[in-house]
């Protein structure tokens, strides 16, 4: 037997071995009749936090807390526990003179996990540790498993997404991200209000994958007996209440994409989309600035970040350049003077890069050269717009060069984090896109859009000029925070199941 099986072998019997003791406890109480799980109600007065930002006031006054116990020390006749709550901890002086022989005696028997409620007067120990004295203490529910830094600690990653429940008990700090997640879509959600912008919910649930270029989920609706998808963006669905005579809208809201999973890919992830009635993709540069930067300054109180290292200003404005002139700054290689496919070929086997089979344009080339070159040196925020036609099949032509349209993404860190257009109005253009996104799907690009007549119908009626923004939330979350991966900035991460699930 390997060591580090042996070690862990031991680990399980002394688990196996504590969860007993605290099920014969909990049975030992049921005896007793006082089962803890039937406590249904604890009226508190007072968090840990309320606590010690109002001590003077509350000195000697009797309060009420409720909380994990998280440590415990053992004096005789007197005791020390730490319990944590929704805030923060706060210590407790507990003896047997105060709570009496029995309650005490009971006291000693509780573990680290167990939920409990004390009520006594709040002071400070000679040690200045603000602390409430307790009076009378009661055991609000059993925790049957100890918390696992009895044994090894919560550091595994994938042990801490699995039991998020258990990571933020054991890393109060990692709630710290989730409160500023918190506080930036609040602050999102405040500069739309301002702007006039209403707040919708569309269908999760579509009978056709349309909004991106992104493999869906699929499920079957059993009634109807008809094939129905997750949806991958939110986009057209908004846009037909734009053409309804809505001039502003947004949605914040989960989309999936049956894609790869890494640290910037989450099968369900939370976009914003807005859109806006006679504005364009430079209206849409605005208002990303100004989302970012409000978002910022509430969370972080300046628009100069540190993310990974790097020290990035989100002050305005924000550099624009074409996507084009982006990837001759790099490689030297202008496509303004690459005018056929052939052409834009030949120059992407010269440079030894990849072309698949169904991405064998000038515009999709135009992509993977921006991809393979240009995206990673993107660090100070920067807009590359006019994209190719063939990748953006909702976006507006350019006036300047109809193979290309009025379409950004905002890049940060060599990341993009944000996607716009000047939305295509024609349904006679909209509807030739449509039938190549068709073709190509039949071709074998599952990742390719549906015909999607209704909405065809929808630009038919009319859809005025109009800008749209999607600004991926887990992202900015996790540039404002700091983090690496997705995967810690989502409550609960999608998780491949464990063999033994």
């Amino acid at each position: 037997m390997k060591e580090n099986e042996k070690i862990q072998g031991e680990e399980i019997v002394d688990l196996n071995h504590l969860i007993k003791i605290r099920r014969d406890k909990l049975e030992e109480l049921e005896q007793k009749g006082k089962n803890p799980f039937e406590v249904t109600k604890y009226d508190r007065t007072h968090t840990a936090k309320q606590i010690k930002q109002k001590f003077i006031e509350l000195e000697n006054i009797d309060v009420s807390v409720a909380g994990r116990i998280i440590a415990k020390r053992i004096m005789g006749k007197a005791a020390f526990c730490t319990i944590q709550d929704c805030d923060e901890k706060i210590q407790s002086y507990v003896s047997i003179n105060d709570l009496g022989e029995e309650q005490y005696k009971e006291f000693k028997t509780y573990d680290i996990g167990d939920i409990i409620g004390i009520k006594g007067f709040v002071f400070k120990t000679k040690t200045e540790e603000i602390s409430v004295h307790a009076k009378e203490i009661i055991l609000l529910s059993k925790s049957l498993k100890p918390l696992p830094e009895k044994f090894h600690g919560l550091k595994d990653t994938d042990l801490r997404y699995r039991q998020r429940y258990v990571d933020l008990i054991v890393n109060p700090e990692v709630k710290d991200t989730f409160l500023i997640r918190s506080k930036i879509i609040k602050e999102i959600r405040q500069v739309l209000d301002e702007k006039g912008y209403l707040e919708v919910e569309t269908p999760i649930l579509n009978t056709i994958s349309g909004g991106a270029t992104a493999r869906p989920f699929t499920t079957h609706h059993h009634t109807l007996d008809i094939n129905m998808y997750l949806r991958i963006a939110l986009e057209l669905n908004l846009k037909r209440l734009i053409v309804g005579g809505i001039d502003k809208v947004y949605e914040l809201g989960r989309v999936f994409r049956n894609e790869g999973m890494d640290i910037r890919h989450n099968p369900e992830f939370t976009m914003l989309e807005l859109y806006a009635s006679y504005q364009d993709y430079n209206d849409m540069m605005e208002i990303t600035e100004e989302i970012f930067v409000r978002a910022a300054k509430k969370v972080l109180g300046t628009t100069k970040i540190t993310y990974q290292g790097q020290e990035i200003d989100l002050t305005p404005s924000w550099k624009r350049i074409t996507m084009i002139e982006a990837i001759k700054e790099v490689t030297g290689i202008d496509f303004n003077e690459i005018n056929s496919d052939e052409q834009a070929l030949k120059i992407a086997k010269e440079q030894g890069i990849e072309v698949p089979k169904l991405k064998e344009t000038r515009g999709d080339i135009i992509s993977i050269f921006f991809d393979e070159y240009v995206e990673k040196t993107l660090i100070q925020p920067t807009f590359i717009y006019d994209y190719p036609v063939e990748i953006s099949p909702l976006a507006k032509r350019s006036k300047k060069d109809t193979r290309l349209t009025e379409r950004f993404e905002v890049f940060i860190g060599g990341r993009e984090y944000g996607n716009a257009f000047t939305e295509l109005n024609d349904p006679i253009d909209q509807h030739e896109r449509f039938k190549k996104q068709v073709e190509a799907r039949e071709a074998g690009d599952d990742e390719a859009g549906m015909m999607d007549e209704d909405y065809i119908n929808a630009l038919e009626i009319g859809l005025p000029p109009t800008g749209g923004l999607g600004i991926g939330i887990d992202r900015l979350v996790m540039l404002l925070t700091d983090q690496a991966s997705i995967r810690d900035v989502l409550l609960f991460p999608t998780m491949k199941p464990l063999n033994n699930a």
